[in-house]
């Protein structure tokens, strides 16, 4: 076997990306060719924030493996990520050890993935319920990976979860989420759906509250609000408004909670037949993700609030939900957690080096 660098060589890029749709299929290939290919290319709106080298693990002229090492200055930690892998331990062997060996090269002191490239793109590693389709937003990998992380050196670092959450109706009754809603209504809050035209302001809050209320998770990174505001103005066209909510307080946002329709993996695969399915899936959404969520500091007790907005949207549509990706310890990963019907799992790991 062989390890190469990527490069700028057209067939090597290919490989890189056509190796992901070989390892799944249509309905679970959760990779955007085109991301990846601005990533591998320097194009990305992150690549000015990090270095990132990308390699190929060869089988004589089969590729069985891919991974690229991301770092950022001023960061011992290299983050290995794009982590793709045939089911088959000797290959798995060979790329992690080829990491490992160009990580201490970089005089890294630790790795941690799998990470492609940012916090603001995607990380985790998916380890329960691969009976069920990815839903939109999930890190998603084949089954076998986690036991090829484990057996190459990797301990958990950190642990989230997403809930599943039961359609409600009605008659659905969560007295202290109600309260806590009524009672800062009561105090002056406003809780609404932002309206399209003020999507891009909205933006700028967002970006600020995520900045503050995250930046204290493992791999965070700071990045611009005009690189925060180029990624993200996509989701606009994605977005149904009446279950995204935002929340002031003296005309100042306060709070944000943002879903999406479950689209599964069609927003990454934008052929036509794939842009009609997303158009009816917004117009007829059969589940809601709950992607992010934020409160001030000062405002303790508004995410509840928040929640219940939320929760009478789901009420009126009848209609299931994710509450996706909270970090263990973390309020929200309890957030009327009866009603969960299963739980996703997910892991950060990592890899100390000599």
């Amino acid at each position: 076997m062989e390890c190469i660098k990527v490069g700028k060589e057209e067939k090597y890029i290919k490989d890189f990306i056509d190796l992901a749709k070989k390892l799944y299929t249509g309905k679970d290939n959760m990779e955007s060719p085109d991301t990846i290919r601005k990533f591998l290319t320097g194009e990305h709106p992150l690549s000015k924030y990090f270095t990132l080298d990308a390699y190929l693990i060869y089988d004589e002229d089969r590729a069985v493996g891919r991974f690229a090492l991301t770092l950022y200055p001023d960061d011992t930690v290299c983050y290995l990520g794009f982590f793709e892998c045939i089911e088959d331990k000797d290959a798995a062997a060979f790329l992690f050890s080829s990491a490992e060996k160009l990580a201490k090269e970089k005089n890294c002191t630790s790795m941690e993935g799998p990470v492609d490239a940012s916090f603001w793109n995607k990380y985790r590693l998916k380890i329960n319920n691969f009976d069920r389709l990815p839903y939109t937003g999930e890190p998603y990998n084949r089954e076998y990976y986690y036991d090829l992380f484990l057996a190459n050196g990797y301990t958990v670092k950190e642990h989230y979860t997403s809930n599943a959450y039961r359609a409600v109706d009605d008659s659905y009754v969560n007295e202290k989420f109600e309260g806590r809603y009524n009672a800062f209504l009561e105090q002056g809050y406003r809780i609404e759906s932002p309206k399209a035209e003020d999507y891009e302001i909205i933006l700028d809050d967002v970006y600020r509250m995520i900045t503050e209320l995250y930046s204290d998770f493992p791999i965070f990174k700071y990045v611009s609000k005009e690189d925060f505001k180029e990624m993200f103005m996509s989701y606009k066209s994605i977005m149904n408004m009446s279950m995204t909510k935002i929340a002031y307080y003296k005309d100042k946002v306060v709070g944000f909670y943002i879903s999406l329709p479950d689209y599964g993996n069609k927003v990454y695969h934008l052929n036509l037949p794939n842009i009609l399915s997303v158009l009816r899936t917004k117009k007829h959404p059969k589940q809601y993700v709950m992607l992010y969520m934020g409160v001030d500091a000062e405002h303790r007790g508004l995410g509840k609030a928040i929640v219940y907005s939320i929760i009478k949207e789901l009420e009126a549509n009848r209609l299931p939900s994710i509450g996706a990706l909270a970090r263990d310890g973390k309020v929200t990963q309890t957030y009327v957690i009866e009603e969960a019907m299963s739980i996703y799992e997910y892991v950060l790991l990592e890899h100390a080096l000599d």
